[in-house]
């Protein structure tokens, strides 16, 4: 029996009494995928990536390891929500324009000393004051650096499309604006490198592309390292008690380590190992995060269809947003229908030994947004679920 035949033999009968559609995570897997982001950080804690685990009972589980430290969060709303419920370092990794939720923040000490907001332009600090509906409550502020790869002049850019401070004269004078508004405490800097962190550099059968992302990642990485360690010098110039300076992601956590500008790394993705993770070259990860299907139709010789499954990732619309059948081997997508909203159809020499009813396990391509899909994860140890914890989705928390 082969390792994933092996595998598929535990989850099936860990889930022996569970009804699919299910979903679970492996928790050796996420452990030992926790264990291998510590290590590629080299000493420098990891802050959690809520959006990519999106389940209060697993961001626990990892802050409780050694090598973790704090969250980063998506939205405004849920980074209040973590700090009621005892996160007590909170990154808001996005600009907000939710007034009632900074009139909250503003107005509760314990909120404020908690959570961090971004800010990349003055107007924003403007909202927030606006906001304040009377809360006296200092602001915690963190800058965001743009981290694209500017060539020909600016005319070409290589990453997205975030903060619109790129220069590090652009961020110092952002940080002078805060350190002379009073209600506001700059606190951090952060600074994700996407089409490092979130590019994969290995992709099989596009050997070409593959050079290709690895030239253009070497460069990025090296114009990065000098305009970051620049930016930060020239912010710290303004905010000597600087708490912290963020920056990586799950593909990027070793080079980004490297860099002495740098005091903490994000990562999420890394934890549950979804399928955009496969093609680095940089770490080499265990799947723990999967979803089964049942098979409700045996439509053909060769072909099963099981229900629903159509769950694609945010992103441009591609094959490689889609997920893709993992457990048993050897099953494929019929290519006039793909993964389907409330039936899949499924080609491949194993369809002929499943029966109805039978579970197919798929792994999704984005790592927390399985979660908006199932409201319950079930842990799985060694063939058994040892535990089945809710969701953001299973808690009513559906921030985005």
């Amino acid at each position: 029996m082969t390792a994933l035949a092996a595998d598929r033999a535990r989850y099936d009968r860990a889930t022996a009494h569970l009804d699919a559609p299910v979903a679970i995570v492996d928790l050796a897997a996420f452990d030992a995928n926790a264990d291998d982001l510590v290590r590629r950080a080299g000493g420098k804690p990891v802050r959690v990536a809520s959006k990519s685990v999106r389940c209060r009972a697993l961001l626990e589980r990892v802050l409780a390891r050694d090598g973790f430290a704090g969250v980063m969060s998506f939205t405004l709303a849920e980074s209040l929500w973590l700090a009621r419920s005892g996160f007590d370092d909170v990154l808001l990794a996005y600009p907000s324009a939710d007034r009632a939720a900074f009139a909250e923040l503003t107005a509760d000490p314990k909120l404020a000393a908690r959570v961090s907001v971004l800010v990349d332009d003055p107007a924003q600090l403007r909202l927030i004051d606006e906001a304040r509906d009377g809360g006296s409550e200092e602001v915690r502020v963190c800058l965001e650096l743009d981290t694209s790869l500017r060539a020909l002049g600016g005319r070409v850019r290589i990453g997205a499309l975030r903060s619109p401070l790129h220069s590090p004269g652009q961020v110092a004078a952002l940080a002078r604006a805060i350190a002379r508004r009073p209600g506001f405490r700059l606190v951090g800097v952060m600074a994700y490198e996407g089409h490092v962190a979130g590019v994969g550099d290995a992709v099989e059968g596009r050997p070409a592309r593959s050079r290709a992302v690895r030239l253009m990642q070497s460069a990025a990485r090296k114009e990065l390292a000098e305009r970051r360690a620049e930016t930060i010098a020239a912010v710290r110039a303004v905010a000597p008690d600087l708490e912290f300076v963020n920056g990586g992601g799950t593909g990027s956590v070793q080079h980004t380590a490297a860099e002495h500008a740098v005091t903490e790394i994000a990562a999420g993705s890394g934890l549950y190992v979804p399928r955009l993770f496969d093609h680095y070259t940089s770490f080499r990860g265990r799947p723990a995060a999967l979803f089964a299907q049942p098979v409700v139709r045996r439509p053909a010789e060769g072909v099963v269809t099981v229900l629903g499954g159509g769950y694609p990732a945010s992103g441009v619309a591609g094959q490689d947003r889609s997920p893709v059948p993992y457990l048993p081997e050897g099953l494929r997508y019929d290519p006039q229908e793909g993964a389907g909203e409330v039936q899949t159809p499924l080609h491949g020499p194993p369809a002929d030994d499943l029966r109805i009813g039978d579970k197919v396990w798929f792994r999704h391509a984005k790592a927390g947004e399985l979660c908006e899909r199932f409201d319950t994860l079930h842990l799985v140890e060694g063939d058994a679920v040892t535990a089945s914890v809710p969701t953001y989705r299973g808690e009513g928390r559906t921030f985005l």
